[in-house]
């Protein structure tokens, strides 16, 4: 006896042709390998106004069935969450914060932002949409797939567990930061250990810029590893191995989360130039009179000292 499914077309013409050959119940049930109660069941539910059986005619009453039998949704019906989740909007809030507030004011109703989503994606609420009242524009904010303009030697997956445990100084994060369209960028690199942070100020993003500019940074300090990211400014990354006699490793497509060190401290770094800043203007020296605060500033995650006092005291 089969694990019970619903019947198919085909099973609906073999079980005809069985009931005009005059088999009984049971003969076909064990024909079909189902229980006598489910050819009953069929062929009660879904015989026609003249009690004939029919497939096309039994298939259609099933599928008919089926789309009456799905879950009403909430959107239609519940009349307090289409007014909460209305006003909620008008405040330009996202379907997670309302669900959290929700979830305070009716801790026993359950909601999910995916439900809000779909709301919006149906148009279930007249004058929202998620374009209109959502930040990304209802737009999905990681497209998980090979895009990768480079093709790497060594991806994170293979770097060592040292690294990966944050042992040792000398495994660094790089990216770039860009500026204004034609205002310059900067070179970021973040010892995973020690949460050093280092920058440099290129004029391009031009492959062999950074590379020199990479080269030129971690010159002078230990260098065990480097994680990148797959942008084609790491182009170079072979020369950039080669001249600090390390291995390059790089993050999967559209994973910054595997950085993360790097893309907190970019962040910080944001908060002193805003998107669109010209650093064209700025010199290496104000740059590196912001990396010192950054650098000098205790951090909980390490005990309360500074990431210039660990990397260094680590060095010496």
């Amino acid at each position: 006896m089969k694990v019970y499914s619903h019947f198919t077309l085909k099973e609906r013409e073999s079980l005809q042709k069985y009931l005009n050959e005059g088999k009984s119940k049971a003969e076909i049930a064990r024909k079909l390998g189902r229980h006598r109660s489910n050819i009953g069941r069929e062929i009660k539910r879904n015989s026609n106004s003249k009690n004939e059986y029919m497939p096309l005619t039994a298939t259609t009453k099933y599928i008919r069935r089926r789309k009456a039998c799905r879950r009403k949704l909430r959107y239609k019906s519940d009349k307090l969450l289409i007014r909460y989740t209305q006003l909620c909007l008008k405040k330009y809030w996202s379907p997670e914060i309302i669900v959290a507030k929700w979830k305070i004011h009716f801790p026993n109703a359950k909601l999910s932002p995916s439900t809000i989503y779909r709301a919006l994606e149906r148009k279930m609420l007249p004058g929202f949409s998620g374009f209109t009242h959502l930040r990304r524009r209802c737009k999905q904010k990681y497209v998980r797939k090979n895009s990768a303009t480079i093709k790497p030697d060594f991806t994170i997956h293979e770097r060592p567990e040292v690294a990966n445990k944050r042992e040792r100084i000398g495994d660094w994060e790089g990216d770039t930061v860009f500026g204004a369209r034609g205002k310059g960028s900067v070179v970021t690199m973040a010892d995973r250990k020690t949460r050093y942070y280092m920058a440099k100020i290129i004029p391009n993003h031009m492959s062999e810029t950074v590379e020199n500019a990479i080269t030129e940074m971690l010159s002078k300090v230990p260098v065990k590893t480097i994680t990148l990211d797959n942008g084609s400014e790491f182009a170079k990354h072979r020369e950039i191995s080669e001249s600090l006699a390390t291995k390059i490793y790089f993050a999967d497509p559209k994973s910054p989360w595997q950085r993360g060190t790097n893309e907190n401290l970019n962040d910080v770094f944001r908060f002193f130039y805003k998107k669109g800043f010209d650093f064209s203007s700025l010199s290496q020296e104000d740059l590196d009179a912001t990396l010192e605060l950054i650098n000098t500033r205790p951090r909980k995650c390490l005990n309360w000292l500074s990431p210039k006092e660990l990397f260094f005291s680590c060095c010496t």
